[in-house]
């Protein structure tokens, strides 16, 4: 019954005018007419930088970013979907029965964390160079390690290889069907909003691209090298756009973490 973690489609054609509607976090505690309008459509969502679609061959390709805990930044990609109207939901619910979960997209959350479950970390006392991790959510791992969506790729919050990068946040996710960059024809790019081994300042963000692996394994990613020259201020990435075509795309960039510092933000252009 939690509004919280779903991904949620709002049928714009059902007109509902109720004045005061109540602040909720329950399904079942809003109003029927508004619950009428309500279709869940996935489920297992912690945190997502909103949602690209790609149109191909008659259907629509769904991007959608899981931002992680601590382990693990990931992308998962789905095409076809079976949703469950919020009306169905409370009415099973109030019958203390399950609705019918078949096809239903789950991203996994709380159990698993990208490709690992979910865990509590906690420095280790016996080495200081490692860390003790504790599955979080063991009942929820076990009930949805069948039933989840397996992610497209994933990165890491630490990542040991020389040609990686340790992740802070996943900011936005496009698809990329130009000409004018053709290494990345093709390709899902993605941003992060700072590497998460730099201490020192200025902070920089990542830009990086994955491609969908024809054996639907899970794909490797590699880091966009940018020239653009930020100078002394930190360039946090906050968010990812596209043109209609995607044939374009846009970067968000601000210079600072702070709500209240204002006229810190530019619109970059990604050119080769």
């Amino acid at each position: 019954m939690e509004i919280a973690g779903k991904i949620i489609e709002i049928d714009v054609d059902k007109t509902t005018f109720i004045d005061n509607p109540p602040v909720v976090t329950r399904f079942n505690e809003l109003p029927v007419p508004i619950q009428e309008t309500l279709t869940v459509i996935a489920k297992g969502v912690r945190n997502i930088p909103g949602i690209a679609f790609q149109r191909g061959y008659k259907q629509y390709i769904k991007y959608v970013g899981n931002v992680g805990q601590d382990l693990a930044e990931s992308i998962f990609s789905f095409v076809h979907y079976k949703p469950i109207p919020v009306t169905q939901l409370t009415r099973a619910f109030s019958m203390n029965s399950e609705p019918d979960q078949e096809g239903f997209i789950n991203f996994g959350w709380r159990g698993w964390e990208g490709a690992f479950p979910t865990s509590i970390i906690r420095d280790c006392s016996a080495n200081s160079t490692l860390d003790e991790k504790t599955i979080a959510y063991y009942d929820e791992a076990v009930k949805t390690s069948v039933h989840r969506l397996q992610p497209l790729t994933s990165y890491f919050h630490e990542d040991p290889r020389p040609d990686k990068f340790g992740a802070t946040a996943l900011t936005g996710v496009q698809p990329y069907m130009g000409n004018e960059i053709p290494d990345l024809t093709g390709s899902l790019v993605f941003t992060d909003l700072a590497r998460n081994e730099e201490s020192q300042p200025p902070v920089r963000g990542i830009l990086a691209y994955t491609r969908v692996s024809p054996d639907c394994k899970l794909s490797d990613f590699s880091v966009i090298e940018t020239n653009y020259n930020f100078g002394s201020q930190s360039a946090y990435y906050v968010s990812l756009g596209t043109n209609q075509e995607q044939s374009k795309l846009y970067l968000g960039v601000y210079g600072s973490m702070k709500v209240a510092d204002f006229n810190q933000g530019t619109v970059f252009e990604i050119v080769p």
